[in-house]
Order: structure tokens, then C-alpha cells, then sequence
């Protein structure tokens, strides 16, 4: 397993080039911008884009679904139905298209690589993390250090708390991928992020 990520768009969304090194496979998580980018990071890698993911549907994360739906019309787009429900309403465009929907428990496939879907909602009513080996893809539900704003339409704070507390019960330690800014890992953020640890108590 391989990821790559680019920085994309206007205020620099982590997105995600998923790779399954043995069958050359990939998923693109949050394409928030740039599709032309993520399209030449594929073909440089040499990886066949199988399935674009996405944690949620504000516009940050969802900029260049579109493009990409364009260049690659057979592949699935991926998105909670509680977000999907919500698409062309303020602060969740339109995709352009009409997502595949999976919920919490859903495994999706990339090559040999399993997905594994956990509904964290709170930052959007449809917010997911993907586990993926010892990988978490954490959208906006998990920042290093903080969390994702609940003040936009949809977001709650009490269900982000418990979403964090899910992620805090999680067995063992994952490397935590999240939508801005830098890396982390569950372990550092059960020590150290102020609000993982509000929920936890």
C-alpha cells in the first residue's frame, strides 16, 4: 500500500492517491481541486484510479469530482447518503453526478486493499473516516490537535464528540490522515488533542 497526497485547491485540502502497489489500483479520497493534478500523480505513479472516496461534500473536498467524473465516467463516487441528501443545498454542491452510496460498515475494495467505512458525523451529518490497514482517513472529524468546525449547516457539536470518542476506543494506533494540515497518529492525538480527550472523558 502506497498513498500519495497533494495539497489542492484554494486553502490547500489534503487529498489522497490510494495505491495498492500489487495490482496497480487506486482510490482518490477528497478530490477537493485540481483534477488535472490528481489524474498526471496517477499516471506518473502508473496506477489505474478505480474509485474516488469522499469524507464529505463540502465544496473543499468535492471541487474536482466533477473533472474527474469527466475523465474517468466508470468510476464510482463514493459519499454518505446523509451528505448526499444534502447536495445542492448551501456549503454542499452539486457533484455533477450521482454518487454510490456507503454507510457505516461498508467495505470497498482498491485492488486488494479493504476500506473500511465508519460514519463519524458532526463536522457534516455524513461524515466518514476510512480505515484502511493502519491508515485513517479522517475528512474533517480529526485534525492534529483539533477537530473539524460544527457551525456550518449540519454540523453538531455533541455528534462530533461522540464521533471522536469512537475514534478514541479504536484498537492499537493508526496513522491519522486528515483533510488540512499535517499528519498525525491516534495514539498522539489520545495524549495530546485537547478535544479527542473531552470526549474521551
Amino acid at each position: 500500500m502506497k498513498i500519495h497526497v497533494l495539497q489542492v485547491g484554494p486553502i490547500g485540502t489534503n487529498c489522497y492517491l490510494l495505491e495498492d502497489e500489487n495490482t496497480h489500483a487506486a482510490a482518490v479520497v477528497d478530490p477537493g481541486d485540481e483534477a488535472g493534478r490528481i489524474l498526471a500523480q496517477a499516471k506518473e505513479d502508473g496506477v489505474e484510479i478505480k474509485l474516488i472516496l469522499l469524507t464529505h461534500a463540502h465544496y473543499d473536498h468535492t471541487t474536482g469530482v466533477a473533472e474527474l467524473h469527466k475523465a474517468l465516467p466508470d468510476v464510482p463516487v463514493y459519499l454518505h447518503p446523509n451528505d448526499a441528501a444534502r447536495l445542492g443545498t448551501p456549503v454542499f454542491p452539486p457533484l455533477g453526478m450521482e454518487p454510490t452510496l456507503y454507510k457505516d460498515g461498508d467495505v470497498v475494495r482498491v485492488g486488494d486493499i479493504d476500506v473500511q467505512v465508519l460514519h463519524t458525523p458532526g463536522h457534516t451529518p455524513g461524515g466518514v473516516c476510512l480505515m484502511a490497514g493502519d491508515v485513517l482517513f479522517t475528512g474533517d472529524t480529526l485534525f492534529q490537535g483539533s477537530m473539524g468546525r460544527t457551525d456550518l449547516p449540519g454540523g453538531s457539536y455533541e455528534q462530533i464528540m461522540a464521533s471522536l470518542a469512537r475514534l478514541a476506543r479504536l484498537p492499537g494506533d493508526f496513522q491519522v490522515l486528515p483533510g488540512h494540515m499535517g499528519m498525525s497518529t491516534l495514539e498522539a492525538e489520545r495524549k495530546s488533542n485537547y478535544y479527542m480527550q473531552e470526549a474521551m472523558g
